[in-house]
């Protein structure tokens, strides 16, 4: 199955295992728990949907490679001890808590969470000196004499062998203590993450042209081939600080990431297209309303590579002030709420302002610093929290230089501030609902409806910003197109309405 597939199976099992019964027990005891077992090729995004998972699930998140791990930093040091049988006192030799299962212990002791995800990768080549034990885990989740603690679900990968020689083969009484799960890579899948992920738009478009690039892990007489797509990903980033750093990207740093020479120099030859169809077209141009009929003909008459590349550099775009309006609107709504029990609180004279921001502040450093140890923080998550972080320290610095007012006049200095925030994102709303309207008429103009419309409705469809925004503040030219083009509705569950933004 592919990538998303797997999460869904993934996080369906976990959520199973969690359920209790009325006594607060689990349904299924923790040894009948299988653990799951990720059978994919490298580089796929395994590491991925994990973190994903335990975000969108608010759990624990403790990884492990294993193939580092002995017999005795699994198991830990014996050492000696006394115990008493019938009467007698004996020396006997037991093991520490396993670093592993201790990183548990330490996760939950200091973030309070109680409940996670023990992710252990590279499961199948283990030492063989640690092999023993690691099917004992599987079988009975523990080290020696100690166990993964109630509430843990242990899900573990591997790859097949014919991608590691080190693959150790497990028996049939182990593979039957798991649940399996074959993943292979899918590009359409893996695109559909990349436009929210925000990955640089000449790697997408070069493989919307190459999709046979995504993905290779071969063996030659000239060597190994490595492309997978954690590359792609790690290429990305970089491109976008090399480019923000005014360094030029070149073949020889894409060979870092892409271990494939056939691969590296045809997507660097590509980038190099891609820069200058980027300072062709002016996309600020495009999105203001204000394209040249010159430009409008070109993209008409362009090849299809060039349509491509440049509906890249435009979705990249719109995508970008998309996340931002998303984070925007998070961030208001979760102020909202803080504001409003502000001002309950601020109903007693003798509590400060300050006070109260401070505390909603501290809650939200804490949730931060949470995440952060739990590994379960999302990248929006961090974004929204940092947002609101940043509004309440700028109101305790202003509360103070006006000597920390109280009650009413505390309040309407903090109702002035969000409501001119408010006002500010409105407006953003607007230039951007101007923005999509203007993407699809220079679509209209330029391409007459064509294959490259279908490209951007579908691309509005599946991305979660896109979409977002669209229910929220609708988007008259997306639904023309939509309905022309005999796309079904959105299959994911209606966006409920916020609540209105009023102090």
């Amino acid at each position: 199955m592919n990538i998303k597939d797997a999460k869904e199976q993934i996080k369906n099992a976990i959520i199973a295992y969690f359920t209790k019964d009325e006594y607060g027990e689990y349904q299924i005891a923790i040894e009948d728990q299988r653990p799951v077992f990720l059978m994919g090729p490298p580089g796929i995004g395994k590491t991925a949907i994990m973190q994903q998972i335990a975000s969108e699930l608010g759990v624990g998140l403790v990884s492990y490679s294993m193939t580092h791990h002995t017999r005795q930093s699994a198991l830990g040091l014996p050492f000696i001890t006394t115990k008493n049988y019938g009467g007698r006192e004996y020396s006997v030799s037991e093991y520490t808590m396993s670093e592993i299962i201790a990183s548990v212990y330490d996760m939950m002791e200091e973030t309070g969470v109680k409940e996670g995800i023990l992710f252990l990768d590279e499961i199948n080549c283990v030492s063989e000196t640690l092999t023993p034990s690691m099917l004992q885990f599987l079988q009975f989740k523990t080290f020696g004499r100690h166990r993964v603690p109630d509430g843990w679900i242990v899900v573990t990968a591997g790859n097949p062998p014919e991608y590691n020689n080190s693959v150790r083969e497990f028996d049939t009484v182990t593979w039957d203590r798991l649940k399996r799960i074959d993943i292979e890579p899918d590009y359409g899948i893996w695109k559909e993450y990349a436009l929210d992920r925000g990955v640089h738009p000449s790697i997408s478009t070069y493989l919307d042209i190459k999709s046979k690039d995504f993905y290779k892990v071969e063996t030659s007489v000239d060597g190994k081939t490595i492309v997978t797509a954690r590359a792609w990903l790690n290429l990305s980033d970089m491109i976008r600080l090399y480019e923000q750093n005014g360094i030029s990207v070149d073949e020889k740093m894409i060979s870092q990431y892409l271990q494939d020479k056939t691969v590296s120099r045809s997507f660097a030859n590509y980038y190099d297209l891609f820069n200058k169809y980027r300072s062709d077209y002016q996309i600020d141009d495009i999105l203001a309303g204000s394209a040249s009929e010159e430009i409008i003909r070109r993209a008409g008459e362009a090849k299809y590579d060039e349509r491509l590349s440049l509906l890249g550099l435009i979705l990249d775009r719109v995508v970008k002030d998309l996340k931002k309006a998303y984070y925007g609107e998070q961030i208001l709504t979760e102020e909202l709420g803080e504001f409003k029990r502000i001002k309950a609180g601020l109903a007693d004279p003798s509590v400060s302002a300050l006070q109260l921001l401070d505390t909603a502040a501290s809650a939200k450093r804490k949730e931060l610093e949470t995440g952060r140890k739990t590994n379960s923080l999302s990248e929006d998550r961090r974004k929204i929290l940092h947002g609101i972080i940043r509004d309440l320290e700028f109101l305790m610095k202003e509360l103070a230089l006006a000597e920390d007012p109280r009650g009413d006049k505390a309040f309407e200095m903090i109702r002035s501030d969000f409501n001119s925030r408010r006002a500010a994102y409105s407006k953003r709303v607007e230039e951007i609902s101007t923005e999509l309207d203007n993407m699809f008429t220079f679509a209209e103009k330029a391409f007459s409806d064509g294959q490259e419309m279908l490209i951007i409705v579908t691309e509005m469809t599946k991305g979660f910003y896109s979409a977002h925004f669209i229910s929220r503040h609708g988007c008259s030219k997306y639904f023309k197109h939509n309905k022309e083009l005999l796309f079904y509705e959105r299959q994911n569950e209606i966006l409920a309405a916020i609540d209105s933004l009023d102090l």
